[in-house]
């Protein structure tokens, strides 16, 4: 995902990693949802793709905040959204009154500071983001970008998260109106350099790509039975129906997404693969097993 290839002349800002890849997973202390992790750099040389699986307690609540985050023009920003994002959304002081709105702005802040942090850098990053955000009975997942956020509700795939194309009849009018313009190059891109039209980062490309984040909620009841955030690295091989299919038998959602994760590396996925897999055990069954190491 992300930038025209001719834009990835300079290796340096790559991050090089070992081949083999990363899984994990934990139990949440009130047993209401487990979740399991599965990365992999896939067929490429570098990892751009970063994940976070964090369980913090907010104003005496337990929370639950997991994303995946793709990056584009090197790993900075895919690293920098994983370091910060999370720790201004849960300082921020609506985010159990108000939480769409401190999701929204912690966005916004996230961009923000990260972009403040470039001045030094001549080369262009950016970032998606899919998170999602568990606070009591709601589920609210943000989304810039193309990764892609997809629920199991009574047994029936449901995307929750809308990709980020510059060809999409809203997305083309508000780049325009804003100065910038889409053209074909491959696929359509904005610019004719980066094929999302919103993300983090992306300086160059300010105000054309927006860290504005589209906020949906879902209510965690007894016909919601599991989440699945991916980057495209997943989702330009499998569709919504295949991922859910494959994850729904399997109850330890380390293991959903590590066979996500193996399986769109065998349908010849070029891109880097990583997976987030939360299943909701309230009036399920739990999980035979979890892990309980926590990244």
């Amino acid at each position: 995902m992300g930038y025209l290839n001719s834009a990835l002349s300079n290796p340096s800002s790559h991050v090089h990693v070992d081949d083999a890849p990363v899984s994990g997973g934990g139990l949440s202390e009130n047993g209401n949802f487990s979740y399991g992790y599965a990365s992999s750099p896939g067929k490429r040389a570098s990892m751009e793709d970063f994940y976070e699986t964090r369980i913090d307690g907010v104003d005496g609540e337990l929370v639950g905040l997991f994303g995946v985050f793709d990056g584009h023009g090197g790993a900075r920003a895919a690293e920098y959204v994983k370091q910060n994002l999370f720790t201004y959304l849960i300082k921020h002081p609506k985010f159990i009154s108000d939480t769409r709105s401190a999701i929204a702005e912690a966005y916004t802040h996230t961009d923000s500071e990260f972009l403040k942090s470039e001045n030094n850098q001549n080369r262009d990053a950016g970032s998606t983001a899919s998170t999602a955000i568990l606070v009591g009975n709601r589920l609210l997942v943000a989304n810039v970008g193309d990764s892609r956020a997809v629920i199991c509700r009574g047994g029936t795939a449901i995307a929750v998260s809308r990709d980020h194309k510059p060809d999409q009849t809203d997305e083309r009018q508000r780049i325009e109106e804003a100065g910038g313009f889409v053209m074909w190059a491959g696929t359509w891109r904005v610019g004719g350099v980066l094929a999302v039209s919103r993300a983090f980062g992306d300086r160059l490309l300010k105000p054309y790509v927006v860290a504005d984040p589209e906020i949906q909620e879902e209510k965690v009841d007894d016909t919601l039975e599991f989440l699945i955030l991916a980057s495209d690295g997943l989702w330009d091989v499998v569709t919504n129906e295949e991922a859910v299919s494959m994850s729904k038998p399997i109850q330890d959602p380390e293991e959903a997404a590590k066979r996500l994760m193996q399986e769109a590396y065998q349908r010849g996925s070029g891109d880097n693969i990583t997976i987030v897999v939360v299943r909701f055990l309230t009036n399920h069954d739990q999980p035979s097993h979890s892990n309980s190491a926590q990244q």
